[in-house]
């Protein structure tokens, strides 16, 4: 249930960049989400729809991005492609405590479509 709040928190962002670059309706955005991020994207979708009824960025498109979990690995030195933090190296089979993340777990808004 925590997509309630992450949806609430991207339409403060929208809200505050609307203030500031004076923009008064959002048509769409483009949201990247981590794989290892924990953010289930049906839910957040739907809060979305839910928080956004009555705002700037009412019947906005919502595209979601997804972006794999990638890491590095401190016993062979490669980077390798996860998918939960408890992964194994596919190259030297170390156990995730040696592998490094390097990316999939941030969200972010990519883009916006405004008027």
């Amino acid at each position: 249930m925590h997509e309630l709040s992450l949806a609430e928190h991207l339409l403060h962002i929208i809200e505050d960049a609307a203030q500031q670059q004076r923009f008064s309706r959002v048509k769409a955005v483009w949201l990247e989400i981590g794989e290892l991020a924990c953010v289930e994207p049906a839910s957040l979708r739907f809060y979305f729809d839910v928080v956004t009824r009555d705002s700037i960025a009412h019947q906005a498109a919502l595209h979601i991005i997804d972006i794999p979990g990638q890491a590095h690995c401190s016993a062979c030195g490669k980077h390798c492609a996860i998918s939960s933090y408890h992964a194994m190296c596919p190259h030297c089979s170390c156990s995730g405590t040696g592998l490094t993340v390097t990316q999939g777990e941030a969200m972010r808004i990519k883009e916006l479509e405004v008027e």
